[in-house]
């Protein structure tokens, strides 16, 4: 097995691993977020505007955690620098 082929299998496994795992907490994040806003509201429903706005701020904050290990996992996938290394090197 050369070098290119070792770095491209590295590559899909670890995006593979950045996507399952960077997943995870945020969708566990935003399900907790979600359940205390609703628990908030329930308890003062007179401030549902202002829990609201608050919830939206925070989920769009938590998913873009979820968004950058997409942006990772696609570098590594499409324009991993190690490649142009190895090619360069002659590997």
């Amino acid at each position: 097995m050369d070098s290119v082929t070792l770095i491209g299998i590295a590559s899909i496994i670890t995006a593979g691993l950045t996507m399952a795992i960077g997943s995870i907490g945020p969708a566990l994040g935003e399900g907790r977020a979600t359940q205390q806003a609703l628990s908030a509201i329930a308890q003062q429903p007179d401030e549902r505007g202002s829990i609201t706005r608050t919830l939206f701020v925070s989920l769009a904050m938590i998913e873009s955690i979820a968004i950058y290990c997409f942006v990772i996992s696609m570098i590594l996938i499409f324009a991993n620098p190690f490649w142009d290394h190895v090619i360069l090197k002659g590997g």
